[in-house]
């Protein structure tokens, strides 16, 4: 069982300490400003909207009926806004650890429900790096079970490890978008790659995380990182620009693109530029590769690219891919990249043999391939 350590503490301390008093009376130097719809902001209370500490809208990137997870979901606006877009047959959870924003997002709850005439939000209490663990069912058994001596701790250590395995907080590929604004800065720096395994593991095979938050310019400094009011400010704990990107690539994301970019900074501090983007990545490049006898066409207008992979497409050329590939670069956010070139008579992945992915260009005679899809020439076209 892994437990923060004295660092992390000290960072949630800080932060606990700030967003407390934010949630009592607004904040400015918290939030950056962002436009959001005026249609969603109707139904959601003002107190809830005084007390919003953002940098972006990744709620504009939702659609309906979908399983959205907000991470960080302080008073609850960005949760509010997402509730509203993928409706009554959709669902949205959020999670924060501190009580104070809970509370304020919980008592808001029944007065948003009761404008929308449905109810399809939940708010839960846990670390957005350890999405198993329900801290309020933690705070539970302690009410039950006080921790006196060390047989108490080691009873502690085993019920956590049963709560993360019989009663996850979030379970393993269970929603189909996470969202977060403005809060992965906050999380202590030994715990950031738990945060980006943690937000792959929750979501479902063809998911997305759409986050936004604060980057910097130049990595942060020691000095900078121990100071407890930058960092609770959202300034100490932000990624350097081009590792924030990297960390979803290493996590396992694919599809990963910077969406938006703030192209004035929100602060700067010893030369150093804040300033907001907003990142979306997918999951789902997993798996075997396998030889179904398909192929790429890149449209253009660059003469080559080089996809994550090592997949090297030229413009015009059609490039053999395997199944799993194929079947990736035809869906978001790829789709309008390429042609998409099946076997006349399809291969059963079942028998088929293992494709090198990461060769380079390789390409495939287009005789015995037809197109396929919205991009193909259909029936009486010609």
């Amino acid at each position: 069982m892994d437990t923060p350590g004295a660092a992390s503490l000290q960072v949630e301390s800080a932060i606990k300490a700030r967003y407390s008093a934010g949630a009592r009376d607004r904040e400015e130097a918290l939030c950056c400003p962002v436009d959001y719809d005026p249609a969603y902001l109707r139904v959601i209370p003002q107190e809830v909207l005084d007390r919003d500490y953002g940098c972006g809208d990744p709620s504009r990137h939702l659609r309906e009926g979908e399983t959205v997870l907000d991470l960080g979901s302080g008073g609850g606006k960005i949760a509010f806004i997402a509730a509203q877009i993928v409706g009554a047959s959709g669902r949205v959870i959020g999670v924060d650890l501190n009580e104070d924003m809970l509370a304020l997002a919980r008592g808001a709850q029944p007065q948003v429900a009761a404008a929308l005439g449905y109810d399809n939000l939940s708010f839960r209490r846990g670390r957005i790096q350890d999405l198993a663990l329900d801290l309020d069912q933690v705070a539970t058994w302690l009410g039950q079970h006080p921790v006196a001596d060390l047989g108490g701790y080691a009873a502690l250590q085993e019920e956590l490890g049963r709560l993360r395995e019989a009663r996850p907080m979030i379970p393993a590929e269970g929603v189909d978008v996470v969202v977060s604004n403005c809060v992965l800065n906050l999380v202590a720096q030994a715990e950031k790659q738990r945060l980006f395994q943690e937000i792959h593991r929750v979501l479902k095979r063809g998911g997305r995380a759409v986050i936004s938050d604060i980057v910097a310019s130049r990595e942060v400094p020691e000095a900078l990182r121990r100071d407890p009011d930058l960092w609770s400010g959202c300034l100490s704990g932000a990624f350097q620009e081009e590792a924030f990107l990297a960390a979803f690539e290493e996590a396992g994301f694919h599809g990963i693109t910077l969406h938006t970019r703030d192209t004035t900074p929100w602060q700067v501090i010893e030369g150093i530029e804040f300033r907001s983007v907003t990142v979306i990545a997918y999951k789902g490049k997993q798996g075997p590769c396998l030889d179904e006898g398909q192929a790429l066409i890149y449209r253009g207008p660059f003469r080559q690219v080089l996809d994550d992979d090592g997949h090297t497409f030229e413009r015009g050329v059609p490039t053999a891919v395997c199944g799993k590939t194929f079947r990736l670069l035809t869906q978001a956010p790829y789709e309008q990249a390429f042609h998409r070139l099946e076997p006349a008579i399809p291969v059963d992945p079942d028998p088929a043999r293992p494709f090198s992915c990461g060769a380079g260009a390789l390409r495939r005679d287009p005789e015995g391939l037809v197109g396929a899809g919205p991009s193909a020439c259909g029936p009486g076209c010609c």
